[in-house]
């Protein structure tokens, strides 16, 4: 019978690696020795194989990455080091085993081999989320094989379910193995770091290591989406697929350091495990967390909301489009204003359309129609289900009348939304939106979304919304 030996947490900035930081290591001198620590701890356990979750190897929306290569190999060429060599073998029988099980649990997964690389055009050289913590475990211990998983932006539940997936095999086969998950947190400490700062980036930290330091696994697979993607971090979903592996252990949870010397927030952590707790179904919890949320949610809507929720559930069950409700209020009726409407599930985006001006005689239908195109018609989604409905959270921003600016520089991205446009080519992206840090990157998107070359010529306009949650 095989054993999970304990679980990690490891940052990764290749800052820390002496070859690479050249001296500005010692800035971060709290990280760099609670990796060598964590490093001969697992040293001391001797495992015949580290599972490696890493943010930065082959990353897909709907799908999770394994590296199907016998060899995994990677430098820090990239970084300014390429003698820094590293070559890995790849527990290809207990990868196979997992992709079967995921297969079976309808977790979609995406295995990247050669062929696969050339498909995609993208590298299988390990990521530095992967070398960086295998720099200093390898200065300890290299008798291990490898598995090189990137997380896939799946719901934390369907992450989740992918850890204990790797638990039930790992445990049904003879292998020792622990655990690593690779990520740092908040990028966002400061004006240092690597985007704009912003006051939820230290917020964020000092939940997560609040809950590393509990072991709370329930509230990290059910943390709030909206404040990591505010914080701009890359750990959290390898902690949520750690946390489905260590699911049903004992854990003695030990947070060894934490700081943000570069404007980045750095934590190592590790767990070890001290014998099973079946008492405990933490998917079953964090199934009931999400309904208890949505109904909490629920109750609050206005009737924006309301209607926009209505009319796709009754689209989606009766295959037409619904009559204006006879309780609508005359605001709804008699005003005329371009609407988008947002569908989130599970804390993600599921769908969103809206027209920048007005196209049918009423607010009420303008709300009927897009909240209908949002949950079909969206081409970066599959049409919305009707077993989903139960789980979807609406919002709807009703646009304010645009204005024209001359410049980049009298744009907010939290408080108005930007229009380009070239001739019949027109872009829209609404104000604070998730994971969109500065008004660059507003516009960027929005001449994306348009086809307009960043080098063209074309007109800017913003714009301010009323949102209804």
């Amino acid at each position: 019978m095989g054993k999970i030996l304990g679980g990690y947490l490891f940052p990764h900035p290749p800052i820390i690696v002496k070859e690479i930081g050249r001296g500005e290591e010692e800035k971060a001198n709290k990280t760099v020795k609670a990796c060598e620590k964590l490093a001969k701890d697992i040293k001391t356990k001797e495992p015949e194989t580290i599972i490696l979750i890493t943010p930065h190897g082959p990353l897909f929306t709907d799908a999770i990455s394994i590296s199907l290569e016998e060899d995994l190999k990677g430098d820090f060429r990239n970084f300014g080091n390429g003698n820094l060599k590293f070559n890995y073998k790849n527990n290809i029988k207990l990868v196979n085993k997992i992709i079967n099980r995921a297969y079976e649990q309808n977790i979609p997964i995406a295995k990247v081999d050669c062929q696969f690389g050339q498909d995609y055009d993208i590298t299988l050289d390990l990521d530095h989320g992967t070398l960086v913590p295998l720099y200093f475990v390898d200065k300890e211990y290299k008798d291990f094989k490898l598995i090189h998983i990137t997380y896939g932006l799946l719901s934390p539940k369907d992450l989740y379910r992918f850890g204990k997936i790797i638990q039930k095999v790992v445990l049904e086969s003879e292998e020792k193995v622990v655990l690593i998950a690779s990520g740092d947190l908040s990028h966002k400490l400061s004006n240092e770091g690597p985007y704009t700062y912003s006051p939820y980036g230290k917020q964020y930290d000092n939940k997560i290591v609040y809950l590393l330091e509990k072991g709370d696994f329930k509230s990290i697979a059910s943390f709030d989406l909206e404040l990591s993607e505010k914080a701009g971090e890359c750990a959290l979903r390898s902690l949520i697929i750690l946390a489905g592996a260590l699911d049903g252990f004992k854990v003695k949870p030990e947070v060894l350091s934490y700081e943000g010397p570069f404007g980045v927030g750095y934590c190592n952590a590790k767990f070890q495990i001290e014998g099973r707790d079946n008492d405990r179904d933490i998917y079953e919890e964090l199934i009931n967390i999400g309904k208890e949320r949505v109904e909490c949610i629920r109750k609050k809507e206005d009737e924006y909301v309301r209607l926009a929720r209505v009319s796709l559930e009754h689209y989606i069950k009766y295959k037409k489009v619904m009559d204006i409700p006879k309780d609508i209020s005359q605001e709804l009726l008699n005003n005329r204003q371009g609407v988008f409407v947002t569908l989130k599930k599970d804390g993600m985006l599921r769908g969103c359309i809206g027209t920048i001006e007005p196209t049918q005689s009423s607010l009420a239908e303008e709300i009927i129609q897009n909240a209908i195109s949002a949950g079909t018609k969206d081409p970066r989604f599959d049409r919305v289900q009707e077993e989903e409905l139960k789980d979807l959270v609406y919002s709807v921003d009703v646009l304010k009348t645009s204005e024209p600016i001359e410049s980049i520089e009298d744009l907010d991205i939290e408080k108005y939304g930007v229009i380009v446009s070239k001739g019949f080519r027109k872009g829209l992206l609404l104000p604070n939106i998730e994971g969109v840090d500065t008004p660059k990157q507003q516009v960027n998107i929005a001449l994306m979304k348009a086809g307009i070359g960043k080098d063209e010529d074309y007109n800017l306009e913003r714009f301010e919304v009323i949102r209804h949650f």
